[in-house]
């Protein structure tokens, strides 16, 4: 919209020259009147120029002082050049109307007054004029509203979009999760509850050999409720174990990998991935912490920072893990992380490692998540 009117108001004072050029013979007064009209098509050009410059305020002074007196001086000289109606740029000037040039109305409003007298026109002329500045003045300000309505239900789309993308993410994320949470459950009751079986069977079993000589009959009976409840302890692992529906061989760097894929999949941000080092075997824990740390740096910098554009680096070092995840959205203005990096930061303070969030505002902004874990005193607890 403000290309297509800066468009307009370019063609409508280039024609005003050419007519100029057209009508009138060459002299100092002509010189003058083209000199004119180039000020009253540049200067007002370097106040608002769409996209780079964007002062209303003082294009609309300006506008007014060179093109509104052109206007009036060419209602004072018919024999120059036609009358130049002020209808467009009464257009452009409601557009770009704030609460700070809001008297615009009125002046826009009085302008054909001012040549008025000396012209000695009726007075119904001028308040036609009047009247015809005030319509496009408003409907430039209608226009900019629509716009503005246009340019909002956009950004609301685009937002939409955006927190669509997320939602997709997190369910993921919240399936994974889930499912990791399930594994540790399943764990625990295959300990739980098959573990005191077999105790309770290594028990029976003894007392069954103690007795096997003095009381065959009762070791037979012993025997019987035994096999009923190894079947019965086979049917319970079996039931667990087919409820593990995820593999158990995957590493971190599989993890990270597939974590990404996803990433970019459901939101389409540009994500470099630099993998350095051999990775060792890392236990549970550890894996499962880095990838929080990579999803919450990853969700903070869409959601929170904006970000286009994503970086991360996974370093395995001979005792030592670092990550680093970058981005280039709205930097950080403190160091309140927030729960998800705040929880992070205290369950990898218990691994003995270290989290820090740094950013800057220079040329480029950008916002760096740093995680550093040793592995040295981890590696004894790695699962079997």
């Amino acid at each position: 919209m403000e290309w297509g009117l800066f468009a307009l108001r370019s063609y409508h004072y280039i024609l005003l020259g050419y007519r100029l050029l057209q009508v009138s013979e060459f002299s100092i007064l002509t010189v003058a009147n083209m000199v004119w009209l180039m000020l009253a098509l540049v200067v007002p050009m370097l106040f608002w120029f769409p996209g780079i410059r964007n002062n209303k305020t003082w294009f609309c002074i300006t506008e007014l002082l060179l093109g509104g007196s052109y206007y009036v001086n060419s209602d004072i000289h018919p024999d120059l050049t036609s009358r130049a109606d002020y209808l467009l740029l009464s257009l452009i000037m409601g557009y770009l109307m704030t609460k700070k040039t809001i008297w615009v109305i009125p002046v826009v409003a009085f302008i054909p007054f001012l040549s008025q007298t000396y012209l000695h026109l009726p007075w119904e002329h001028a308040f036609s004029f009047a009247a015809d500045n005030l319509l496009f003045c408003f409907i430039g300000i209608w226009a900019s509203s629509v716009a503005r309505a246009y340019e909002e239900k956009n950004k609301l789309a685009l937002e939409v979009e955006r927190q669509n993308k997320l939602l997709t993410l997190y369910s993921a994320e919240v399936e994974t999760l889930t499912l990791q949470e399930e594994r540790t459950r399943m764990s625990k009751e295959l300990h739980d509850t098959l573990g005191h079986s077999f105790i309770s069977l290594i028990m029976s079993l003894d007392a069954s050999i103690a007795l096997l000589d003095r009381k065959p009959e009762e070791v037979k009976d012993r025997l019987i409720r035994l096999r009923l409840l190894a079947e019965q302890n086979l049917d319970d692992m079996r039931n667990i174990v087919h409820e593990m529906a995820e593999e158990e061989g995957e590493s971190l760097t599989e993890q990270v990998e597939n974590l990404v894929s996803r990433f970019q999949e459901h939101t389409g941000t540009v994500l470099v991935v630099k993998l350095m080092g051999t990775e060792p075997r890392l236990p549970f824990e550890v894996r499962q912490t880095v990838l929080r740390v990579i999803q919450e740096a990853f969700t903070n910098a869409l959601k929170h920072g904006k970000a286009s554009h994503l970086s991360l680096e996974l370093d395995f070092a001979a005792s030592l893990l670092q990550l680093a995840v970058r981005n280039n959205g709205i930097p950080i203005k403190n160091t309140d992380y927030g729960f998800g990096l705040t929880t992070m930061k205290h369950r990898i303070e218990r691994l003995g490692g270290s989290l820090s969030v740094n950013a800057k505002e220079e040329a480029e902004a950008m916002t760096e998540v740093r995680c550093e874990i040793p592995l040295k005193g981890v590696l004894p607890h790695v699962e079997h």
